[in-house]
């Protein structure tokens, strides 16, 4: 997306610090979690957007509602030609997670996890997250979406906040 990547090492599942590995290390869609996790909708708001034919790519944040806090900072790669018009239109317009968009246009998929990692905080996601400071250690995960006929709808990169369950600094989750 123009910008050289931070530093990045993977992670096998099992490596994956709690409570980030009860919010990444599984194949369910990332909105869905996240909503269960805090308690609260979570909106879309896209930063960066490029497209080249069929392919949209996004820079963006999952945001909880109604404070805009975000709790995901990611980037999207929407292979915009296996969706159909209704819902190809509704992801167009940037309003909607992906999630709750396959979700309300009941379009079976698999999420796959192909990747998970942890990442140094650099300049863009430290603005973007608002909080941690450039070094600082966050978690996320490389995800493929697929269609039940095996084609790719979208490959995600997912990262979280810093995180905390109960006290301490850093975004609270509720305790499961």
């Amino acid at each position: 997306m123009g910008a050289a990547p931070p530093a990045i090492a993977r992670l096998a599942g099992e490596e994956m610090p709690q409570p980030y590995r009860r919010l990444l290390v599984h194949d369910r869609d990332m909105t869905p979690t996240l909503e269960a996790a805090f308690g609260r909708p979570i909106h879309l708001r896209v930063m960066q957007q490029w497209t080249s034919g069929e392919l949209l790519t996004r820079q963006v944040l999952l945001e909880l509602d109604p404070e805009g806090i975000p709790v995901v900072f990611g980037a999207i790669r929407i292979h915009l030609d296996v969706f159909p018009l209704p819902a190809r239109e509704e992801i167009l317009q940037g309003r909607r997670p992906l999630g709750a968009i396959l979700h309300q246009h009941r379009l079976a998929h698999q999420s796959r996890p192909q990747a998970f990692i942890r990442v140094e905080a650099d300049g863009p996601i430290s603005r973007a997250l608002r909080g941690p400071s450039p070094g600082s250690l966050l978690y996320g995960r490389l995800n493929l979406l697929r269609s039940l006929q095996k084609e790719t709808l979208a490959e995600i990169l997912e990262i979280l906040p810093a995180l905390q369950e109960g006290g301490g600094q850093g975004l609270r989750i509720q305790s499961n």
